[in-house]
């Protein structure tokens, strides 16, 4: 099997001499130095061809050194001198270079070969023990430093719970949860109980959150968590790389790269145009042909997504390899795409601490926002190798083919991007997406089946878009001067407290996410026979937690169909002047904008702060975050209290201001053709605190509250939008 780091200089013979032979050459020539002077001698055995032989009186012939001995002389200082200047110019000299050398040096043309041969030995043995020196420096150096980090992660402790540490094996949501379950001393027997039965099990079997106190009827909650947490054993138990099976591990990620590399590149007829007129579609028959040792037959009863899209995106072509090959700044910049993501093992680190060579085993849950629509998961190889200079690429490649009784429903064939460096820190980005679906048994609301079935949804051109977007955002957050998009507004911000607002922001869309999608990986409880079907509701407890209020927290969500493009949709929710008609905030009067941030290049991407009559009488302020790109667009806002942001304001912490997200994700209803505009698929969801203190019980009320605010505001937009759609058609029949 090809291995790039086994590879070592060859020294190749240029000019005819028997270098091969240089070593047993040296068994009989090579003498030490011994004019102590430093420089290199090298004794040669004096060479006289009248005596190479002798003659018995029987006419047989007697080896000459069975009884004479083998006459040497050492070289004079002039001829080493000239020797090694000659050396310095060719150390491979032909076979005229040396008949000339010893011509005027005096000596035999094979003494001058014998030289330099043993001159090029000494120099290459040399070299070896020097490299050998600073590789054992390098090692010693790499082995001390691995037993100081193992010492470090085996001893640490967190320093807001006190408790050891789960480095590498939890994201940033189940860190606040094992912030939660220290501060739930009222709780120690229930967790007890749960620590009994889950005893022999991996850790992270114990992570799941307790469930809230609340009504037994007319329904009991479903700890999503829980259920994640037992598939995820089940995945552990059954899954492993054993090192007999690695060279198939790695053979499948070399085909796969190959194919990848081929996809990313090859154009008609193997990709054609797609159905929403942005990526490019795959013709699976090509597909077939072209690719026939692939991962095999398509399976029965799988449908097939694939898509091919190519941009430039403002990023270092190596920033983006690291948020790919890091699994956590990898699902943060892709929240919106990404539930959950863990890397089960590191079966190959890069070469020479690169991410040359990377190979990582990988479980990830991808979702599409919308209570109405179920998750996918999928197990799979991601594999990083360079391509060339300035050229990376990243692929991932499904492996539970390879696995018996592992049912998983999302297949990944050869999928990923290839990253090409371009000028000014640009990359030129080209993602294919390929994978084949089990939808039986998924939950897809009729609403989302078009948007499903087009393959929108998880297509090429929303990873695209979105790292595009994401880059314009870390762009911002590491700009120097942050622009303002109305400079002398009435709030007047310095550039550190607009980097900490836009990091407040970033952790506001990531709740917001969490309470979006039916994941079975988030850390909510979901509440069945509270509410009608099209409304999810789930709750949670939050302790000790510095981004959240303390007490009992629900959230309700659901989704809705308008008959207006996502532009519209977006552009109606984003203005505080129309706010008023769906936000229950606003309904004593009209928002007014303090102050808003720049972090795209669309001036329609930024956050704002705004402030309205109820926010003043409830001492608070709105963060506002709207964000937009071709494949998705979101507004996302949350009420804070003044004297949080006051302190954000003048450069504090942003991490440790308690907030509770809401808004809305639009999405194209996959209805849209050339000449005809679609609709949008609007999500909603509302974060509310229901109870100060996380002991108290759910109450019929308090539920009835947040599902009122949700169909209430549903009702709003829809009421807009199919009122403004009327009115259009009446002016557009009367002209």
């Amino acid at each position: 099997m090809y291995q790039p780091d086994m590879l070592v200089p060859v020294d190749t013979n240029k000019n005819g001499d028997d270098d091969n032979n240089e070593n047993n050459n040296n068994n009989e020539n090579n003498n030490n130095n011994m004019d102590g002077q430093g420089d290199t001698s090298f004794g040669d055995e004096e060479f006289d061809s009248t005596n190479t032989s002798e003659t018995q009186e029987d006419g047989s012939e007697q080896d000459p050194r069975s009884n004479k001995r083998k006459r040497y002389h050492r070289h004079t200082q002039h001829q080493i001198q000239e020797m090694e200047a000659f050396f310095k110019e060719c150390p491979h000299p032909d076979d005229k270079q040396r008949k000339e050398l010893s011509r005027q040096l005096g000596l035999d043309h094979l003494q001058i070969k014998f030289w330099f041969q043993n001159k090029r030995t000494q120099n290459k043995n040399h070299l070896e023990r020097h490299e050998n020196s600073q590789l054992r420096s390098e090692n010693n150096r790499l082995r001390n430093e691995n037993h100081q980090y193992r010492e470090a992660i085996a001893n640490a402790l967190c320093p807001k719970c006190g408790g050891h540490t789960a480095i590498g094996e939890m994201s940033f949501e189940e860190h606040h949860l094992r912030l939660e379950n220290a501060g739930l001393a009222q709780e120690i027997q229930q967790l007890s109980a749960v620590a009994t039965k889950y005893a022999g099990r991996p850790r992270y079997a114990l992570m799941a959150p307790p469930v809230p106190a609340r009504p037994s009827e007319p329904g009991m909650a479903t700890n999503g968590r829980q259920v994640h947490e037992s598939i995820q054993n089940h995945l552990r138990s059954i899954i492993g790389v054993k090192d007999a099976d690695k060279p198939l591990i790695i053979e499948l990620a070399f085909r796969a790269m190959d194919e990848l590399i081929a996809m990313a590149q090859v154009g008609e007829p193997l990709w054609k145009g797609g159905v929403n007129g942005t990526s490019l579609a795959l013709d699976l028959d090509e597909y077939t042909r072209t690719f026939q040792n692939g991962l095999g037959p398509r399976l029965n009863g799988f449908r097939t997504e694939a898509s091919r899209e190519t941009a430039v995106v403002y990023m270092n072509h190596m920033n983006i390899v690291k948020r790919l090959m890091d699994v956590n700044l990898w699902s943060t910049m892709f929240a919106g795409m990404v539930a959950r993501a863990m890397t089960h093992e590191v079966l190959y680190a890069g070469v020479n601490g690169t991410f040359d060579g990377t190979l990582h085993l990988m479980t990830v849950e991808y979702q599409i926002l919308s209570p109405l629509v179920s998750t996918r998961e999928s197990y799979f190889l991601r594999y990083c190798r360079q391509q060339g200079e300035g050229l990376w690429a990243v692929v991932d490649v499904s492996i539970d083919h390879l696995i018996p009784n592992l049912e998983l429903r999302c297949r990944r064939r050869p999928s990923g991007c290839l990253i090409q460096q371009i000028q000014n820190g640009f990359s030129k980005v080209t993602w294919v997406e390929h994978v084949e679906l089990d939808d039986r048994g998924a939950i897809i609301h009729n609403l989302y089946k078009q948007y499903i079935s087009s393959g929108q949804a998880l297509a090429a051109n929303r990873w695209v878009t979105t790292l595009d977007r994401q880059s314009e955002r870390l762009a911002c957050m590491m700009a120097t001067n942050i622009p303002s998009i109305e400079p002398g507004g009435l709030l007047t911000l310095t550039n550190q407290s607009k980097h900490n607002i836009l990091k407040l922001a970033e952790r506001m869309g990531r709740s917001f996410f969490s309470g979006v999608t039916a994941s079975t990986a988030d850390l909510w409880c979901n509440l069945s026979g509270y509410a009608g079907d099209s409304i999810r509701l789930m709750t949670r407890t939050s302790v000790n937690d510095p981004g959240r209020p303390p007490g009992v927290i629900l959230c309700a969500a659901t989704s809705f169909w308008v008959p207006v493009p996502p532009s519209t949709v977006f552009d109606f929710l984003r203005d505080e002047n129309t706010r008023i008609h769906w936000d229950v905030l606003s309904s004593a009067g009209n928002v007014q904008k303090l102050s808003q941030i720049a972090n795209g290049r669309d001036s329609r991407n930024c956050v704002s702060i705004l402030q309205g009559p109820k926010t003043i009488e409830k001492n608070m302020i709105i963060v506002q975050e709207t964000s937009t790109d071709p494949a998705a667009s979101f507004v996302i806002s949350a009420p804070i209290d003044v004297s949080a942001m006051d302190l954000v304001f003048k450069g504090g912490d942003s991490d440790y201001v308690p907030m509770l997200p809401s808004g809305f994700a639009i999405l194209p209803d996959g209805m849209a053709r050339p000449g005809r505009e679609g609709g949008s698929l609007l999500s909603v969801a509302f974060q509310i605190l229901v109870e100060s203190v996380h002991s108290a019980k759910l109450t019929f009320s308090s539920v009835a509250t947040i599902e009122n605010l949700v169909l209430s505001t549903v009702h709003k937009v829809k009421s807009y939008f199919h009122l403004q759609t009327a009115s259009t058609t009446i002016i557009r029949n009367e002209s």
